[in-house]
């Protein structure tokens, strides 16, 4: 009951985070781009890549706080959902370069950003 308990703190706190970022990068950005979404997406997968591998590094951390942070914090405050509603949106609109703009941009660039969180993780624990 505990951990069900944390994944709903932590997916509470998460979806709160995704909403003022999405509408900070949009404020600020003004786009007619989805951000906001990539955003969020770009961190939570670096957040998540580099949090496993610490979780991997020191295995002592509570299950109760590894489930708060990945499965309801980040789990939250990522996307995938939005991402996909925005892209089939652009492509009702025939917007398809928009649409495949925006695949590329968070298949990719999310990508990078794990592929970094995981290395930073991997070499946090070796400092």
């Amino acid at each position: 009951m505990i951990r069900i308990i944390s994944v709903g703190i932590g997916g509470f706190c998460g979806a709160v985070s995704r909403f003022l970022v999405t509408g900070w990068v949009h404020y600020f950005t003004g786009s007619s781009m989805p951000y906001g979404t990539l955003t969020v997406n770009v961190a939570g997968s670096f957040i998540l890549a580099f949090l496993l591998q610490l979780f991997i590094a020191y295995p002592g951390i509570s299950p109760h706080l590894k489930s708060a942070v990945t499965i309801g914090f980040l789990g939250a405050f990522t996307t995938f959902s939005t991402f996909t509603v925005d892209t089939l949106h652009f492509m009702e609109q025939g917007n398809y370069g928009k649409a495949l703009f925006n695949i590329v941009l968070n298949v990719v660039i999310c990508l990078i950003a794990a592929g970094i969180g995981m290395a930073l993780g991997k070499t946090w624990h070796q400092v």
